[in-house]
């Protein structure tokens, strides 16, 4: 019998909002606490607990750890890429301060494993960019890059000093049907299948052949699964862990998509999310997470689009079981 109770911070985002049935479906309903920011009707998350918590509020979220006896945290607030870049003070704040929170929290009652993701945006312009190595030259060029740098070196040194249980994923660029974009330099690659859906042309914020690593939903949620299930003894990268999924351009999920949206249309008008595109890699070496606890993707870039029409337009006539 699992005796860990988890909370999940931020589960009304891209990853919170999958990851919480996931893990109810694997512990049991009683088992999971979502929490967000935001209010919500009850029936979102059917019979699991929801909470409202500000993460910054450090007395609520102690409070709720206290209350309800939490021993495992999957901390996925954050203040993403391009809403970062407009918003630098608040989303310094919500992005480091609400992983120090969590890890004193952690470290004050004990808590036995905690998840928080890192990103791509930990890379900068001095980074190699084709199979960007585990360990390297880090100098993001983004205020969401800097924080989420910041957060490794936090996670590691938590992990050092008190031996916290902190395990993280360099998450490229997701995409997935359930939620609408957030904010992301990579949003493009979800928003164009709404406007295909809906018979409208698209215009691109990044440069048609800019090349960055993306990955479906259900692989990253595999991923996180995977990380936080293993032995502790296999987790040796305490910053935040390489994972690769599938590198492609803005026109290579068009020409895509135009095998089932053929009269679908798109121009690119690049905007200040080029700037901080061109800073990230195109292709990231996983082999630590590929060695230590066996990771692999299972979707790749027609799979995805097949996934997404499948779930966003019933009007295509598709054998989806090919």
């Amino acid at each position: 019998m699992y005796n860990n109770k988890i909370l999940i911070i931020g589960a009304l985002g891209q990853i919170g909002s999958e990851l919480t049935f996931k893990l109810a479906n694997i512990y049991g309903e009683s088992k999971i606490i979502a929490s967000d920011i935001k209010l919500t009707k009850k029936k979102k998350f059917g019979n699991i607990k929801y909470l409202h918590l500000n993460i910054l509020d450090r007395k609520s979220l102690f409070d709720l750890v206290k209350k309800y006896n939490i021993n495992e945290i999957y901390l996925l607030a954050a203040s993403l890429s391009y809403r970062a870049e407009n918003n630098i003070y608040e989303s310094w704040l919500l992005n480091t301060n609400s992983l120090l929170n969590v890890l004193e929290v952690a470290r004050i009652f004990k808590i036995k494993k905690i998840f928080w993701p890192s990103s791509i945006a930990v890379f900068g312009n001095t980074s190699e960019k084709i199979n960007t190595p585990q360990i390297g030259i880090i100098e993001p060029n983004s205020i969401y890059g800097i924080t989420k740098l910041a957060g490794e070196r936090l996670c590691e040194y938590y992990f050092n000093k008190f031996n916290l249980d902190i395990r993280s994923l360099r998450l490229p660029g997701l995409i997935s049907w359930k939620t609408l974009p957030g904010g992301g330099t990579t949003d493009y690659a979800v928003d164009i299948f709404h406007h295909a859906i809906q018979n409208k042309n698209y215009t691109c914020f990044l440069k048609r052949n800019t090349v960055l690593p993306m990955m479906y939903i259900d692989d990253a949620i595999n991923a996180i699964i995977i990380l936080m299930t293993n032995d502790q003894k296999k987790i040796t990268i305490r910053t935040s862990y390489n994972i690769s999924g599938i590198s492609f351009s803005p026109n290579n999920l068009y020409d895509e998509i135009k095998k089932y949206k053929p009269e679908f249309k798109i121009k690119y008008k690049p905007d200040i999310r080029q700037d901080i595109a061109d800073s990230w890699p195109q292709s990231l070496d996983d082999s630590n997470a590929r060695k230590d606890w066996n990771w692999h993707r299972n979707f790749d870039l027609s799979s995805i689009v097949k996934t997404m029409f499948k779930n966003l337009d019933k009007s295509i006539k598709i054998n989806y079981d090919e």
